[in-house]
C-alpha cells in the first residue's frame, strides 16, 4: 500500500534514476517542464517543436457520450530497453477491456495513425525511449503487472480536449486504470481554459492528491497498478480553448487486443 501522498510538487531537476526512485516510493512523479527535457536528453526548444502536430488531430469518432470535444492519433511501438532498440510496428487499433475502462471497453477504436513527421522526430522518440528506460528501471525493483521482461508495448496518444459544446472531458470514463504497467501524461498545452485539475488515487487505500497540470511540457509518470487517476472537464475561459496532451503507455507481455475466440 502506497504511503500517506506528499505534496505533489514537482521535481526540477532529477537525474532519471530519481524520477523511477519516486515511481518506486509512492507510484507516481510530477517532473517539471527542464526536468522532462533533461530526463529525455533533449532541449525544451526541441519539445516545443512538436507543439503544431497538436494543430492536427482528427476528431474521435468513438465518443459515446455523443461529445465532439476530443481529437486524436494513435500510434504504436515496441522497446527493447536491454538493447537500446525502440521501433514503431504497422498501425493497429486501440482495445481495452471493460474492465479498465468501463465507458469505451471492450470495443476495437481505429484512430488515424501519428503524422509520419511526429512519429520520426527524434524529439519525440527520445521521449518514448527515455521515459521507457525511466519504467524499466521502477519495474526491475517492484513487481509489475504484467511482469516485465525488459521489453515494452508502447501506445502512444496526442490528444486535444477543447470546449465545443461548452465543455470537455479529458477523462470520459472517469478515475481509472489503463491496464498497463506504467502511464505517461505530458501536457503539452492549456489555451482559454478552465478545470482540468489532475487527480490521482491509491488503488487500494484512502489517499489521494489534487493538482493541475498547467505548464506545457510538464509530466506525470503514473505506477499504474498502484494508483487511479483522471481529470476533471475543462471550460472555456472566454474564448474556446483547448487542452493538448501526450499520453504514453507502456505494458509489458504485449499490446492489449480482444480475447481470442475459443476454438
Amino acid at each position: 500500500m502506497l504511503p500517506t501522498f506528499p505534496h505533489p510538487d514537482a521535481l526540477t531537476g532529477p537525474e532519471r534514476a530519481q524520477a523511477a526512485d519516486h515511481l518506486r516510493a509512492q507510484g507516481f512523479v510530477r517532473l517539471a517542464p527542464d526536468a522532462l527535457a533533461l530526463t529525455a536528453g533533449v532541449t525544451l526548444d526541441a519539445l516545443h517543436g512538436l507543439d503544431p502536430f497538436w494543430h492536427d488531430l482528427p476528431p474521435d469518432q468513438h465518443l459515446k457520450d455523443g461529445g465532439r470535444y476530443r481529437r486524436r492519433r494513435h500510434g504504436s511501438f515496441v522497446q527493447d530497453t536491454r538493447a537500446g532498440l525502440l521501433a514503431a510496428v504497422p498501425h493497429r487499433p486501440h482495445w481495452q477491456p471493460t474492465t479498465y475502462n468501463a465507458l469505451h471497453g471492450g470495443m476495437l477504436r481505429d484512430f488515424a495513425p501519428l503524422a509520419p513527421a511526429m512519429a520520426a522526430s527524434p524529439a519525440f522518440l527520445a521521449v518514448v525511449q527515455h521515459l521507457g528506460e525511466v519504467f524499466a528501471a521502477a519495474a526491475h525493483d517492484t513487481p509489475s503487472e504484467p511482469p516485465f521482461d525488459g521489453r515494452w508495448f508502447i501506445e502512444a496518444h496526442p490528444f486535444r480536449i477543447d470546449t465545443t459544446g461548452g465543455v470537455g472531458r479529458p477523462t470520459p470514463e472517469g478515475a481509472h486504470r489503463d491496464g498497463v504497467n506504467f502511464v505517461a501524461v505530458l501536457l503539452v498545452a492549456r489555451e482559454g481554459v478552465l478545470g482540468g485539475e489532475t487527480r490521482v488515487f491509491q488503488a487500494d487505500g484512502p489517499h489521494g492528491v489534487r493538482f493541475t497540470l498547467d505548464q506545457p511540457w510538464s509530466a506525470l509518470l503514473l505506477d499504474d497498478p498502484r494508483v487511479v487517476h483522471e481529470s476533471t472537464p475543462i471550460q472555456p475561459d472566454g474564448a474556446a480553448g483547448w487542452r493538448d496532451t501526450l499520453v504514453l503507455t507502456y505494458r509489458a507481455g504485449d499490446f492489449q487486443d480482444p480475447p481470442r475466440p475459443v476454438q
